[in-house]
């Protein structure tokens, strides 16, 4: 079983980047070359350029962008590259990353360039997508090899790729196939010229044969080191995603400003509390604003003792926690409904301390304007002059403060400045509420909240909220109002078929939204083989992109068929299969979630000002950036600062944050040899299909969880 970090956010040194050179004595003279941690990415607007420029945006590793189709682009030469400060011969980047081998005309002068500066200062190349052929040093795939689509076939990392860079990978490397009908990845497979020093690191069967062939590999040729890699691909690919981290580990040698690691948190919307039911006959949910039929009561979904105990048993089996955002009224009303007894309550209380906990205000109300109900879909309520009403100040903070006193005297482990409002309310609710309620920014004030729970699929963004900092949340495609797999079908039904099919509509009024159905899904066995595989998918694609934002069900999930645990444990499951012990899932709490991310935001803003700067001369990298501001990179083990060791392990490498006091910090490298991993190599190829788009219609009920922008890696739903 993989081990899951449940740390909180990351407070190591400052980790400093080195190049595959080769070490320098101690003290470094005058000779020893100046390397800025900086690289060089040559795009031609293809994928998979566009792939490792994101790759590089995410973990907060600075590079510079030349496009090769700008008439006005800078021209690479000997000047751009490479120049002089202080007397000492400087490298203005540590890696360069091409679109292929050599993507400029023949006896082109900015290539003889590339090639002369990687070959002077051990600058390694990677070539994104390139074409299998001896000047990348492989066979023709006539010979022997293959040429084109790889769609589910399953990769491996070979002995040589595990000892190396991608050995943070269990070794599969399994392809999508996500659409029969639409060829998703190409690629070449084949061995290398005979003669060739080529080391495969990634590699696959070659159909109809019993061998195998390269598909990322490191060519040494010429003084020069290349990562080749024959396939394409986009940043969203789980191919991609699975070899991004080795990929930019080999090109900087390990040593690099940014980190990356993979992290998953989910949150458990209103616990204690019931949530109402999806009528199938009605086509809404009794109970909410919009489904107002007095004939038709509300059917309520409530966990039990048993689901509680299944949850702890399952959260000790995957070695990671949940997040459970309660409602304190929703077990004093059922102990004034059933003579002062509540076995769930006293069963989730007797376990509490295995379970972090969030305030989701005491009763759940909406927090944002008085909502007018009378009209489908709601809206605000005004005055007699036209202006808003509000949900009060008193209001709102009661609500905040009573559960948090609810909370403390159940004993509940509680981190008081977080909050989760009753449908992230308070906050503006396109198209009804255009503006955040203004006195809940007072409430927050009242209570000192620093982080407040809000929508991705509305805010992806983090902003402020008086006090507090939001930390957006994906909403999952487990409906609020299911509790059973066949609700979760005819309502999925419901809203992505068409009005002939019996659907709502909704898809074929917006037909950018790719999740419609060409049909509705057979309601005994649609979840398991249409909703959970995508959902997963959608899940997993965030925790491999370095996203740490959290994941949002409700309690319903939890309960009756619990509809939840097949999508968790496929993606807990699934990223165990995929990686070594060495890189677990991350599991953070809400706070430090919100304060990774704020750390990244200055970190990102600093990078665009250019206002950090680092680079390695010979065993020592320095850093300079402003006062107060979080450092972020990865090293080797084993790099000190100030005499003492410092980075958190992670994927075989130590990485972190730690504040900047203004002066520059000095890191010492352990002694290293030659990087050991290459760039890889790409050459001319079709692009790849990004992943679908899925995002929600217009006019699609707030109260409902709808699909992911896949394409943007946001999920797309509402919430209750």
């Amino acid at each position: 079983m993989k081990r899951t970090l449940r740390t909180t956010v990351l407070t190591v040194g400052v980790l400093i980047a080195a190049l595959g050179l080769p070490t320098g004595p101690a003290q470094a003279d005058d000779t020893t070359p100046r390397v800025d941690l900086r690289i060089l990415v040559v795009s031609d607007g293809g994928p998979s350029t566009d792939a490792i420029a994101a790759e590089l945006t995410a973990a907060g590793t600075p590079y510079t962008e030349i496009d090769l189709t700008s008439s006005d682009r800078t021209v690479i030469d000997a000047g751009f590259l490479a120049d002089t400060v202080d007397g000492r011969p400087r490298a203005r980047f540590q890696a360069v990353v091409l679109p292929n081998d050599n993507p400029f005309p023949a006896g082109s002068t900015e290539m003889a360039a590339l090639a002369a500066y990687e070959r002077t200062y051990a600058i390694p190349q990677v070539d994104a997508y390139t074409y299998a052929r001896p000047e990348a040093g492989l066979q023709y795939p006539v010979h022997g090899g293959y040429s084109g689509s790889l769609d589910g076939a399953e990769a491996q990392v070979t002995d040589a790729g595990r000892a190396g860079a991608f050995g943070y990978l269990d070794g599969a490397v399994p392809f999508e196939d996500n659409d029969p009908a639409v060829g998703e990845s190409y690629a070449y497979l084949s061995r290398p010229v005979a003669g060739a020093d080529f080391t495969s690191y990634v590699d696959a069967a070659i159909p109809g044969q019993s061998t195998r062939g390269t598909l990322v590999g490191e060519y040494r040729h010429d003084g020069r080191r290349e990562l080749v890699v024959t396939f394409v691909y986009n940043q969203y690919q789980q191919q991609f995603r699975l070899l991004a981290r080795g990929i930019v580990e080999w090109m900087t040698g390990g040593v690099h400003l940014g980190a990356s690691r993979n992290y998953f948190a989910v949150h458990v919307d209103d616990v204690f509390a019931a949530d109402d039911r999806w009528n199938t006959e009605l086509n809404c949910t009794p109970g909410d604003v919009d489904c107002a039929d007095p004939n038709v009561e509300p059917d309520p979904i409530r966990m039990t003792p048993d689901d509680v105990g299944h949850a702890t048993a399952w959260q000790a089996d995957k070695g990671f926690t949940l997040d459970l955002a309660y409602n304190g009224a929703g077990s004093v009303d059922h102990r004034e409904d059933n003579n002062g007894d509540d076995a769930l309550t006293d069963r989730f209380i007797a376990d509490r301390n295995r379970f972090r906990w969030i305030n989701h205000t005491y009763s759940h109300p909406f927090l944002g304007c008085v909502q007018d109900t009378s009209v489908v879909p709601w809206r605000c309520a005004t005055d007699a002059d036209g202006s808003t009403r509000w949900v009060s100040r008193n209001e709102i903070s009661d609500e905040i403060a009573t559960n948090r006193v609810w909370g403390e005297r159940a004993g509940l482990p509680l981190e008081n400045d977080e909050l989760v409002t009753g449908e992230h309310s308070g906050m503006k609710v396109l198209p009804q509420q255009t503006e955040d309620n203004p006195n809940l920014a007072l409430a927050l004030d009242d209570n000192d909240i620093a982080w407040l729970g809000s929508d991705n699929s509305r805010e992806p963004a983090q902003r402020p909220v008086g006090p507090a900092i939001t930390v957006p949340r994906y909403p999952m495609n487990v409906f609020y109002n299911a509790g059973r797999a066949a609700e979760q079908v005819d309502e999925y039904n419901w809203i992505y078929t068409s009005r002939a099919q019996g659907g709502s509509g909704i898809c074929e009024d917006n037909p950018a939204t790719t999740t419609c159905l060409t049909a509705p899904l057979d309601t005994a066995t649609g979840y398991d083989e249409v909703i959970v595989p995508l959902e997963k998918r959608i899940a997993l694609g965030h925790v491999l992109a370095n996203d740490p934002k959290p994941h949002f069900i409700h309690q319903s999930n939890l309960a009756e068929d619990r509809i939840a645990y097949p999508v968790l444990d496929g993606v807990l499951d699934g990223y165990a299969a995929l990686f070594a012990e060495n890189t677990p899932v991350v599991n953070l709490r809400m706070k430090d979630i919100g304060a990774e991310l704020r750390r990244r935001a200055a970190w990102q803003a600093a990078l665009q000002t250019g206002e950090v700067t680092a680079y390695r001369i010979g065993d020592t990298v320095t850093v300079e950036a402003p006062d107060g501001l979080a450092v972020t990179a990865t090293a080797p083990t084993g790099t000190t600062l100030a005499g003492s060791a410092f980075g958190d392990a992670y994927a075989g490498a130590v990485s972190g944050w730690t504040p900047s006091s203004g002066d520059p910090l000095a890191l010492v490298l352990p002694t290293m040899s030659t990087g050991t991993s290459a760039p890889v190599t790409t050459g001319s190829a079709e692009a790849t299909e990004p992943a679908p788009d899925t995002r929600v219609p217009a006019g699609v009920s707030d109260r409902v969880p709808y699909s992911a922008d896949q394409d943007a890696a946001d999920d797309t739903t509402a919430d209750d």
